[in-house]
């Protein structure tokens, strides 16, 4: 842990020294490099605070983007609010009329308010970097502006990021206690439930079992993209439940290096990555620089892809609790081979379905509505971490290997993969049916 610490406070000290690039006023450039500047401080913070498991940072990805785009939105020609899109979102505080305002000074007043506030409990290392990016956004922001105009800018974005914080307090995911593992949970008995995979003290209960009960943000609720049942459990040889459980233990014996590949690729654990909604947010990051989009597509899709993430999660976690089905682990090891060991750690909580597929499915969606469905990319999440980059054909191509990887690394079976895929297809289609641009 020393060790993590150690490395965390490194790799932001040097990010700090390089968050800043100068660029010019022109057109909306300062605007879009607040906006990419913060994002990327953020992905580094989730990387090195434990707290942030991947349902806790895909919703400060959530409310950071809706700070973040209505700010933009109150300025631009083009975006419409998402007040009364989003559930409980009244509108945002407005512009006085015939009173000047800079974007990107408001931009970054409102992402700096938010982030201090979504990830307050990031360690000094990550305080000071909240700092020292806001300072330095704040002087290159405000150069040659009036001061009237500076502080009434300011005074905006703060009020819009109050405004969201607010609205947020009362989702049911506000307050995270135990890291999320609740110390009065109690197991369901049964030979198909979850147990304890770890030997961690903390993690004899599962991860955020009340999850699924927070307000989403644009599908109608957590039940809103309900899944069949599971494979009925059974310890028979032959059965389908069985033949999964086998498909797993033969994968993994057979394990090509390019499925170890592909595994490690989309593992995205907790304190060595952006987390898996992170992942996709450095997608859509890469991308949106390669194209050198304005701040209206950049506001545009980064919120809607943190409020599919977050939603996704939300649908995720009420099927995990509801199923509540044991992982490959538990079975191999109780029927197949009692010293079998998975490529990946399996995470701390139910099985059924896979986080990974309903997310990414969910996130394809909300890329492939904007930028098509044959955009070819290139992922290089992953290359300071000395992975080599992937290539993907399309979104939907990237989201059934994320999927996959998961059957490669041992912890899920392949009917919760195929189910997560489809849950991600439902939650993805609230989210594009979201309005964002104003009407010709």
């Amino acid at each position: 842990m020393n060790f993590l610490r150690h490395a965390a406070s490194a790799l932001i000290a040097a990010w700090m020294l390089m968050a800043v690039v100068p660029v010019s006023r022109a057109d909306d450039r300062l605007a879009s490099d607040v906006l990419q500047t913060w994002y990327r401080l953020t992905l580094e913070l989730v990387r090195h605070t434990p707290t942030y498991s991947p349902p806790v940072a895909s919703r400060s990805f959530a409310y950071l983007g809706v700070a973040a785009y209505e700010s933009a939105a109150s300025g631009s020609p083009e975006l419409v609010s998402f007040a009364g899109q989003l559930h409980g979102l009244q509108l945002p505080p407005r512009r006085g009329e015939g009173l000047a305002y800079d974007d990107a000074v408001v931009l970054n007043a409102a992402m700096a308010l938010a982030a201090k506030d979504l990830f307050a409990n990031t360690g000094p290392t990550g305080q000071r970097a909240l700092a020292s990016v806001d300072r330095k956004l704040r002087e290159k922001a405000a150069a040659g502006l009036p001061a009237d105009v500076v502080s009434r800018s300011e005074a905006f974005g703060e009020a819009v990021a109050l405004h969201i914080l607010a609205w947020s307090r009362d989702d049911g995911g506000a307050v995270v206690e135990n890291m999320g593992f609740p110390v009065e949970y109690q197991l369901t008995a049964g030979p198909a439930h979850w147990v304890p995979t770890s030997l961690i003290a903390q993690q004899q209960v599962p991860l955020l079992p009340a999850w699924g009960a927070n307000r989403t943000f644009a599908m109608p609720g957590g039940a809103a993209c309900p899944l069949p049942s599971p494979p009925a459990y059974s310890e028979e040889a032959g059965s389908p439940f069985y033949e999964e459980a086998l498909e797993v233990y033969e994968v993994r014996k057979a394990l090509t290096p390019e499925q170890e590949a592909i595994a490690r690729f989309w593992s995205d654990d907790p304190m060595l990555s952006p987390t898996p909604p992170g992942h996709w947010i450095s997608i859509a990051m890469q991308i949106l620089d390669e194209k050198g989009a304005p701040l209206a597509d950049r506001a545009d899709i980064l919120a809607r892809l943190g409020v599919v993430l977050s939603d996704s999660f939300v649908a995720c976690w009420n099927a995990k609790y509801e199923f509540d089905l044991l992982r490959p682990i538990t079975y191999i090891r109780r029927l197949i081979d009692p010293k079998w060991e998975p490529l990946l750690n399996t995470p701390p909580f139910p099985e059924y379905p896979s986080g990974h597929s309903t997310q990414s499915a969910a996130a394809a969606e909300v890329l492939t509505a904007f930028f098509g469905e044959d955009f070819a990319f290139e992922d290089a999440t992953h290359s300071a971490d000395g992975l080599e980059p992937r290539s993907f054909e399309s979104f939907k191509a990237a989201a059934a290997e994320a999927g996959i990887s998961r059957l490669y690394g041992g912890i899920h079976f392949r009917a919760a993969i195929d189910r997560g895929l489809d849950q991600g297809r439902c939650v993805g289609a609230h989210v594009t049916a979201l309005r964002t641009r104003r009407q010709p």
